[in-house]
């Protein structure tokens, strides 16, 4: 199958960050398929479609993987601390920040509570040349929130407002910010902090329509995203409960959101934004202002057991080639999704978790691919 993306950063000169706006535009003659183009500042995206940043998952290999899988039109790092970019042995944090030229166009996520630590920080990932730098206001774990970082800023609004400020100034890339809906569903400040962040002069905001007391759990409330894009003109990215093509366009129509952010759902799923570009194409959703594509008996691919061998066999091989310390680990974790669906996976896991090295590990999967997929011989009976 042939895959075709357009992941172009386009300078537009002087930009206004209110100006935000998706538009139609050709993504690539061979894919056939009109894409959404979302533009932040002077960053043009294509499609409009994020992934979200996620801890101990989106590093240089997976944003890569991704990114080579088609559909996805800015991927982001994992959240990283600001006071660990600045401090010179932080290996972990650098690591963070590694990313290779074809990733453009990336974003550097970055939680920290000290305006000018945050501000410092953002020169750097500046200058380190990554296209844009986000703020995480979304992040619920209790060791972030407990130093006032992540989610845990939600309850001080005034002190957002001074690291809006200081980020804002201290750069000249497109700043953006993450955040869920408040604290609890006593204090819902969504609306009120995207304001603030365009009046701030940020260039977009993107919303987990989750609160922080929710965690992971529950329903993400989409009209809070939808509150959101009627209180402010920058764009604004909605995420929460993407688990299908069908999801995305849905959460468009029901929320007018310029663009669709998925997390979770990438590790189990790699191929959900390339589903969502064929799913445009042929079903012709105006939700994601793309026309009606040629006749398909499927909206979108299925990958098949040979795709997900390729796929598992890409990922892994791509690690061991990265030489990250944690590659064992990371094919560990990423097993338990990568095999979902796969008949007789629970095998291929149990054997992956007991190897004891990468190249181990990936001769495990070849093993097991190379006998499901070996075609049954048919043997016929005579008289």
């Amino acid at each position: 199958m042939r895959k075709d993306w357009d992941n172009s950063v386009t300078a537009a000169g002087p930009f206004d960050c209110r100006s935000g706006q998706v538009r139609a535009t050709q993504a690539g003659a061979q894919a056939g398929t009109p894409a959404p183009t979302l533009r932040i500042g002077d960053v043009e995206i294509g499609p409009a479609t994020v992934l979200a940043p996620m801890a101990g998952v989106t590093d240089t290999v997976f944003r890569r993987f991704i990114r080579n899988l088609g559909g996805c039109g800015l991927i982001m790092t994992e959240f990283t601390s600001a006071d660990g970019v600045l401090r010179a042995k932080d290996k972990k944090a650098k690591r963070y920040l590694h990313f290779y030229e074809d990733e453009h166009p990336i974003s550097a996520q970055l939680f920290g509570s000290d305006p000018k630590v945050m501000a410092d920080a953002a020169r750097m990932v500046e200058d380190l040349g990554f296209d844009l730098v986000d703020l995480n206001l979304g992040c619920p774990a209790k060791k972030v929130v407990k130093c006032n970082g992540g989610s845990g800023l939600l309850r001080d609004l005034p002190a957002i407002g001074e690291i809006f400020r200081a980020v804002r100034a201290a750069v000249k890339i497109p700043f953006t910010v993450k955040f869920r809906a408040g604290w609890n569903d006593d204090n819902i400040v969504c609306v009120e902090l995207a304001k603030m962040a365009e009046d701030c002069g940020l260039c977009a905001v993107a919303l987990h329509a989750r609160t922080r007391e929710q965690g992971y759990s529950g329903n993400a409330r989409w009209e809070w995203i939808s509150a959101v894009k009627q209180a402010v003109k920058i764009p604004v990215i909605g995420n929460g409960d993407i688990r299908s093509p069908e999801d995305a366009c849905a959460m468009v129509t029901q929320t007018g959101c310029d663009a669709v952010m998925i997390g979770r759902t990438a590790p189990s799923n790699p191929w959900i934004f390339r589903q969502i570009q064929q799913y445009c194409g042929r079903v012709g959703t105006a939700a994601l202002d793309c026309p009606v594509g040629p006749s398909s008996d499927s909206p979108y691919d299925e990958p098949t057991e040979a795709d997900r061998y390729e796929m598992i066999r890409t990922y892994f091989q791509m690690l061991i080639e990265e030489e990250l310390p944690d590659a064992v680990g990371k094919m560990k974790q990423f097993a338990s999704w990568f095999t979902h669906g796969v008949p007789g996976g629970a095998g291929l896991r149990k054997a992956i978790y007991e190897s004891k090295s990468a190249v181990e590990i990936l001769g495990k999967v070849e093993e097991f691919f190379e006998r499901t997929l070996q075609p049954v011989a048919v043997t016929t009976a005579h008289d």
